[in-house]
């Protein structure tokens, strides 16, 4: 029997309309059990304690669970493989580090996994670092610190308790055009000892770590290295404000999630993390543990952290630094 005309109207649309059907319900439907948040870091970390808040906060929005699961030890290593082979449908996400993308493919010249294997979904945090040095050193501005070094090249030494702390001292040489000997530590912590101590006289330092000794006078802050200054020390100048335009070196987070993952779901995620970013409670949480909230969406995050690859990347090999 042939269709009526109504019937055959009705079959077309349904046809036409059947794309945004499945697009409402992929939005809609995810997550539709609980997700995994991988943290390539140990419980009680920096980045552990930023997953713990954001997991928290979109349990809340998806009326699902969102587990935290920490793969520490190997320069973040396990947990970005783990997250490279988790299945691609949005429940298993990592929050990457600047070390994870953009560090360890710069120092390493064989990784299992590659920052290409993942779709970046959103900005997290930006952990500012800071040149900071000895309250009894003789220096009091960045300005003074690149006169001493350039007067006597090499003479000079400043601390840093991370590979990717190091490659931001390295950064700031170059552009600087000074000599400075770079003194590795296990973490910040004893390399703040040194540096209250005298035995180095500068330090490349995270936010977190130096902050409360800023604050105390025991250290004096000469510059901020993000390209903004930040809340926890509105009065201390960017090193690109200091006469180095451009300047830029930070840690920072994200969410990814395997490189399959649908947009929509990637858009989803990323929408509702901004969601939890924009809350001025969690801004102000993020704040206080050193870190300033960064709310780029998928497109805008995955050009900053290919740009990202790319610099330090050349800052490595110009220094020749190679993971050992």
């Amino acid at each position: 029997m042939p269709f009526s005309r109504l019937a055959l109207l009705a079959l077309t649309l349904a046809i036409a309309l059947a794309p945004l059907g499945s697009l409402a319900q992929a939005q809609s439907g995810f997550p539709t059990k609980p997700v995994r948040m991988i943290v390539p870091f140990p419980p009680g970390q920096a980045t552990d304690i930023v997953a713990r808040m954001l997991g928290e906060e979109l349990t809340r929005i998806w009326g699902r669970q969102v587990v935290i699961d920490n793969r520490a030890g190997g320069a973040t290593v396990p947990g970005m493989v783990a997250g490279r082979n988790a299945p691609a449908d949005g429940h298993t996400m990592t929050l990457a580090t600047s070390s994870s993308l953009a560090v360890n493919p710069s120092l390493y010249a064989k990784l299992p996994y590659e920052p290409g294997d993942f779709a970046m979904v959103n900005g997290v945090f930006i952990q500012p670092w800071l040149i900071v040095a000895n309250s009894t050193a003789p220096f009091n501005t960045l300005k003074d610190m690149v006169a001493a070094a350039k007067k006597e090249p090499g003479k000079l030494s400043w601390g840093h308790g991370a590979p990717a702390l190091q490659l931001a001292g390295e950064y700031f040489k170059h552009r600087a055009a000074i000599d400075i000997v770079a003194v590795p530590y296990k973490g910040s912590g004893p390399a703040i000892t040194d540096l209250f101590g005298g035995q180095i006289p500068l330090l490349v330092d995270t936010m977190a770590s130096a902050l409360p000794h800023v604050r105390s006078g025991r250290i004096r802050a000469l510059a901020v290295m993000s390209a903004k200054r930040v809340p926890q020390l509105p009065d201390v100048p960017t090193v690109d404000e200091l006469g180095y335009p451009g300047f830029e070196g930070s840690g920072w987070g994200g969410l990814v999630v395997p490189k399959a993952t649908l947009t929509e779901i990637v858009e989803k995620i990323g929408s509702d993390v901004r969601r939890v970013l924009n809350d001025p409670a969690i801004q102000r949480r993020l704040i206080e543990i050193g870190s300033v909230p960064d709310s780029r969406g998928p497109k805008e995050w995955t050009r900053f952290v290919n740009a990202e690859i790319v610099k330090w990347a050349e800052i490595a090999h110009r220094a020749n630094i190679k993971a050992e």
